[in-house]
């Protein structure tokens, strides 16, 4: 649709489909740290859940000496970042960040209209809905070569199969291949 801002969606998977962080799959390197502070660093703002928001302030607000230099780039992009919050228990949150207010499909199709480059998203549940709405204009898969065989795995219990087609992929060294799909219509 022409006018329309993309959505653009990125997640970190194992080849056996798990996206849960608190499994030691995801060793991140210093390509898949600039890959992902670029994505965020051209689009207009960020679209996170309660969950993933929270994960990313508690790990990238703050300065932090435990953290490698070559991962400031990204830490400086996702806090110049304007982000909403998709959340039904929050009443407040800060980090250059406002609540969406409304039905979640609604509130994203507004901010799809509104002029400039695009928009980001990450996370499980937030994205699943998303899908679900068909608001997804890019799928990223930035997959790593493990298999986790336990955690939270990618789109479980999506309703609809959704048709992709490959549009381009990036090699970020390790064996890590981020892939990037958009959806057949």
């Amino acid at each position: 649709m022409a006018g329309v801002r993309p959505l653009r969606y990125s997640i970190n998977v194992t080849l056996d489909g798990c996206v849960d962080h608190r499994i030691p799959a995801f060793v991140p390197n210093e390509r898949t740290h600039r890959h992902a502070a670029a994505a965020i660093a051209r689009a207009d703002a960020l679209i996170f859940g309660r969950v993933t928001y929270a994960l990313m302030e508690t790990g990238w607000r703050r300065p932090s000496a435990d953290r490698p230099t070559w991962t400031e780039p990204f830490a400086e992009a996702i806090n110049a970042s304007k982000k909403y919050v998709v959340s039904g228990t929050l009443d407040s949150v800060d980090w250059n960040a406002e609540l969406a207010s409304g039905e979640v499909g609604d509130f994203v199709r507004r901010l799809k209209e509104e002029p400039g480059e695009g928009l980001f998203t990450g996370g499980v549940t937030l994205p699943q809905t998303l899908a679900e709405l068909g608001l997804i204009d890019e799928y990223e898969f930035v997959v790593h070569p493990k298999i986790a065989g336990s955690g939270r795995r990618l789109f479980e219990g999506l309703s609809e199969v959704v048709e992709l087609t490959p549009v381009g992929s990036d090699e970020l060294g390790d064996g890590i291949v981020a892939t990037r799909y958009v959806p057949k219509r």
